[in-house]
């Protein structure tokens, strides 16, 4: 008679099937090493771009949050200068106590192609001490570009994602209060001039330099137009002839949905010293190396000690501090990495050392620095 253990059953079909999705999807990563992309996601056009704009401006109708005009004398000189221009004049001398009132920075992004009359988000920062913009209304505020000149107008009520409170001291916050957003909250008011039919050729610019990848992208325009259209000039800029039997905003419609396999990148690792973050790209091999790694821990625990005098004694207590320091250094093990044709090959080589991400940063520098690191390394 022989007796079935069902659940070790399931486990070991588990286990099993387990075996098996893994194997097809390693099938499949390396059947698939790389994918197509998009054009429109890979280049951009010379001269489509979005434009910056700046504005200086007045949020009002806080509820008591606003700046503190004694500490922020540019908010009450701008208040003078508005109701001015509105036909109120204030005697000399006043002082104007305001809490209602904060001066802000609105910036926004002019897109290209943008025609007059159509609306813009903005974003709109507090300059001052104020301590939220939450419920205020944004007046009529100017937003200029880098050659001075007014492209839109903004204006509107503010959308704070947060919320703060306080009250005898006490006070509490969630998200950041100094900031809000109007969707639709400028209006175009300037176009940019636009030459983009005008052009003989049109100039794609890559969005990483690469010198591969721009004769793989030529390569492709030209066989999908049949011609030799398309000419790298360098590690970004590829030039483009447009065809004359074509409109062309079809002709560029055409361009950025056409598919190319990008060039296999640089060998790149990056650092982030702060967090202890290393990210490494698929193209990071590794040499043969030996690596040494201990840890170093130093622990200081300090508690108070309490003297008490003796009764009767007139004496005072006196308190001090009583410190412990403990040194713990784990034993060095010299480790053998052999040589990694991939990205898996090198990251599991670096977890048999057994390191933290923060002693990580330490010792791919090492590996950089005695040649079996096959990468750059940028520390951010």
């Amino acid at each position: 008679m022989q007796v079935i253990n069902k659940p070790l059953v399931k486990k070991l079909y588990r286990y099993r099937v387990s075996i098996a999705l893994l194997l097809f999807f390693s099938l499949i990563m390396v059947s698939f090493p790389s994918h197509a992309e998009r054009l429109k996601d890979m280049a951009t056009i010379q001269g489509v771009r979005n434009n910056q704009l700046v504005g200086y401006g007045l949020v009002v109708g806080l509820d008591g949050t606003g700046d503190q005009t004694t500490q922020t004398p540019f908010t009450v000189q701008s208040i003078i200068s508005m109701l001015q221009q509105m036909g109120v004049s204030l005697p000399a001398g006043t002082s104007l106590q305001l809490k209602n009132v904060a001066s802000v920075m609105v910036t926004s992004s002019l897109p290209a192609f943008a025609q007059t009359g159509q609306p813009l988000d903005v974003t709109v920062s507090s300059m001052g001490n104020a301590k939220s913009l939450r419920g205020g209304t944004l007046l009529m505020t100017p937003l200029k570009g880098a050659d001075g000149q007014v492209y839109a107008m903004a204006q509107g009520n503010l959308v704070v994602g947060g919320v703060g409170a306080s009250a005898n001291g006490s006070s509490t916050q969630i998200n950041h209060l100094g900031v809000g957003r109007i969707s639709s909250g400028a209006t175009v008011e300037r176009t940019l001039p636009s030459n983009l039919n005008q052009l003989g050729t049109i100039n794609l610019e890559l969005k990483e330099s690469d010198f591969s990848t721009a004769s793989l992208v030529a390569d492709a325009i030209n066989k999908r137009f049949g011609k030799n259209i398309a000419i790298p000039q360098d590690a970004r800029v590829i030039t483009v002839q447009p065809t004359l039997d074509q409109n062309r905003v079809a002709f560029l419609a055409d361009l950025e949905s056409i598919n190319v396999t990008p060039a296999k990148g640089f060998a790149k690792i990056i650092l982030n010293a702060r967090t202890g973050s290393v990210v490494m790209n698929q193209a990071v091999t590794l040499e043969n190396c030996a690596v040494s790694h201990g840890n170093l821990s130093v622990v200081i625990n300090t508690a108070p000690v309490i003297s008490q005098p003796g009764a009767l004694s007139n004496g005072t207590t006196v308190a001090t501090q009583r410190s412990q320091i403990e040194i713990t250094k784990e034993p060095g093990n010299v480790l053998q990495l052999d040589n990694g044709a991939s990205l898996a090959d090198v990251v599991k080589a670096l977890n048999s050392i057994g390191a933290t991400p923060q002693d990580l940063l330490a010792i791919l520098q090492a590996m950089k620095a005695a040649g079996s690191l096959r990468a750059e390394l940028e520390v951010i």
